[in-house]
């Protein structure tokens, strides 16, 4: 089923992008939520008039994402979070972490924009921010221990005496078991 979108949807397309869905996908969900409609020649035909009729808003959007995106240029993000002995992380770094250490920088973003899997052990990755269809950032972040875990000196037990193990006739019980 081919259907207009109406607005941006994360995984299928931009807002008046032409794409090709399941019928029931676009039946059921696209179309009564008023995300999309119908495809059909008529509805091509004024979409592209609108679209060329909107040609300098759009430029202008592109404009400002583009200057939006040159803000980000050059900027990588390095967070501690508490890990466990195995290096694996307590909860997970998403989008919603990366957003909170993108604003304590000052560059507010809103958190639909980033795209990335969550993030659950330490090491090295990149979240992409899409500011428009075009225009498209990558962002390395890097996801540190909160304490060094090795560092930690394991607590010193106090001593105990041995407790002597009452003896148990071994040969008895090796006889019981081979008859």
């Amino acid at each position: 089923m081919e259907i207009i979108l109406k607005e941006d949807i994360i995984g299928l397309g931009f807002k008046n992008d032409i794409v090709n869905v399941k019928s029931g996908y676009g039946r059921n969900y696209l179309i009564p939520t008023g995300k999309a409609v119908i495809a059909s020649p008529s509805a091509k035909k004024v979409l592209a008039e609108n679209l060329k009729q909107q040609a300098h808003k759009l430029a202008k959007i592109l404009e400002d994402a583009e200057k939006e995106a040159a803000a980000l240029n050059g900027v990588s993000l390095e967070i501690k979070a508490k890990v466990s002995a195995t290096g694996v992380l307590y909860g997970s770094v998403n989008a919603g972490t990366i957003v909170e250490e993108l604003a304590k920088k000052g560059i507010e973003i809103d958190r639909k924009k980033v795209v990335m899997k969550d993030i659950k052990t330490v090491g090295e990755y990149a979240a992409t921010v899409i500011f428009h269809k075009e225009v498209r950032v990558e962002i390395p972040v890097t996801v540190l221990a909160e304490g060094n875990v090795t560092e930690q000196a394991p607590v010193a037990e106090p001593e105990q005496a041995p407790i002597a193990e009452p003896e148990t006739p071994v040969a008895e019980e090796q006889a019981e078991v081979t008859e």
